[in-house]
């Protein structure tokens, strides 16, 4: 029998909750609660399709041309999004990751990001996933085992979903104040625009409707512990799901699945990507983090799903 297209399967279980990670891009493929989807992930005899679930680094979305400077030197990555003229999401989705540990709450897989052309830093990654009584909790560790400064971002391509077939009806909550206007490409334009009163403005929840969303925000409201919350909510039924991420994650990506090439999957999850930095940041420098030789970055984030009342 062939091995699964994502590799080795990782199955977590708390109670009644069951998530699946994956050795091909250390990604998130399944998260079930009581039997009902809390993602839409892909099955195991498909290959990740959409970004489910991956692991976006050394950079999150977008970067034009491929092309960035960092420390006076001049660098060119491959066109991963060759019709737009960008490279996209890292350099980790479809690597074979290594399952380092494998509980029944717990599953940690490692991958070390050598120099390649492009990319001539060396990284140490770490992805964690914890399934307990709040829900799953994954932290992202990256340390740099080179011998000079690396330029770093990442994030995560999670879409939330409940047992709706699409995301018209249910109610969304991202308290989020600022959008990134963006090109035609994906790209920052530079300019920003307050979302109160926007078709962008979810600050206060209300149904998702008809609204087409691939749409980065910043300035991010937290509670007191730092952590932004989004929320999608199905009046009909009761379901819903939270992500959560913490303050190493200052700008979220939402996107309504309208430009997926696969027809029966737009609009039945919304996608949530805590991010630590904007599109094109490695061009920019906005957000963007510089780990020094011997240090690591950590960040986290979660998912919490919401029970029928």
């Amino acid at each position: 029998m062939a091995p699964p297209p994502s590799g080795r399967q990782a199955v977590l279980r708390h109670g009644d909750e069951e998530v699946v990670a994956v050795e091909v891009g250390g990604g998130l493929r399944s998260y079930t609660a009581g039997g009902a989807p809390v993602l839409d992930g892909y099955a195991e005899d498909e290959a990740c399709t959409g970004g489910r679930g991956q692991l976006l680094a050394p950079w999150p979305n977008r970067l034009a041309d491929g092309r960035y400077r960092f420390a006076g030197v001049e660098h060119q990555l491959a066109l991963t999004e060759p019709e737009r003229r960008n490279a996209i999401h890292g350099l980790v989705r479809f690597v074979s990751w290594t399952l380092e540990v494998h509980e029944e709450g717990l599953a940690r897989f490692s991958y070390h990001l050598r120099p390649e052309p492009g990319w001539p830093f060396a990284l140490d990654l770490v992805n964690e996933y914890r399934l307990g009584e709040s829900g799953l909790r994954i932290e992202t560790r990256a340390t740099n085992l080179g011998e000079g400064p690396s330029p770093y971002g990442c994030g995560a391509h999670p879409y939330l979903r409940t047992s709706s077939p699409t995301i018209d009806g249910l109610v969304l909550c991202a308290p989020a104040g600022v959008r990134l206007c963006a090109d035609d490409r994906g790209i920052p334009t530079g300019e920003e625009e307050a979302t109160e009163g926007t078709p962008y403005d979810f600050a206060s929840p209300r149904p998702i409707g008809g609204a087409v969303l691939d749409t980065c925000y910043r300035d991010l409201a937290r509670d007191p512990a730092g952590r932004a919350t989004v929320s999608l909510e199905d009046p009909a039924t009761g379901e819903g799901v939270e992500l959560w991420m913490d303050r190493a994650y200052g700008f979220l990506m939402l996107f309504t699945g309208d430009a997926l090439p696969d027809e029966p999957a737009r609009r039945r999850g919304l996608a949530v990507e805590p991010m630590t930095c904007p599109p094109n940041a490695l061009q920019s420098g906005d957000s963007l983090v510089v780990i020094e030789p011997g240090e690591t970055f950590a960040s986290t984030w979660g998912i919490t799903p919401h029970r029928r009342a």
